[in-house]
């Protein structure tokens, strides 16, 4: 009879503990607008500029831009010009401060455009972004959100 009259106790006690590992999961997912295809590789635990960024993900990424799209107003309103510090995603809100590492290079950008819309491809990076990554082309980034994302 002990173990019955301590069974709601354990049933309380487990559902604690699921509440607690999903409300540990769910934030990271919807930073990634719930994309499965990201993979965490590490942990990004010094907060830089004031910001703190969650775990490194890869996923993969490419450049855009050239003098046949500059001067044209992205979706979250800016004008887009061969400066222009920024990145294109499908889903996190504008002005979502994100830090992409590739090849020993790093940059802290925020979201200022919608895309890229080629599957198998997560980030679309301005040419300033992609010059300062030393990113040419197609491929894989490593990127991490700030914890705090779309700061106003």
């Amino acid at each position: 009879m002990k173990h019955r009259k301590n069974l709601p106790l354990r049933w309380a006690l487990a559902l604690v503990a699921l509440t607690v590992m999903a409300v540990g999961v769910a934030p990271t997912q919807a930073s990634t607008g719930g994309a499965s295809s990201f993979t965490a590789t590490s942990e990004e635990e010094t907060p830089e500029g004031g910001l703190a960024f969650g775990p490194l993900r890869t996923a993969g990424a490419s450049w855009y831009g050239g003098p046949s799209m500059w001067g044209r107003s992205t979706a979250c309103g800016q004008t887009l010009r061969p400066t222009t510090l920024g990145v294109a995603h499908k889903s996190l809100p504008c002005g979502t401060t994100v830090k992409f590492v590739y090849h020993g290079h790093a940059v802290i950008t925020q979201v200022i455009d919608r895309g890229p819309y080629i599957k198998g491809r997560a980030w679309d990076l301005t040419q300033a972004a992609s010059e300062a990554l030393d990113f040419e082309g197609v491929g894989n980034v490593r990127y991490a959100i700030a914890l705090n994302f779309a700061r106003k």
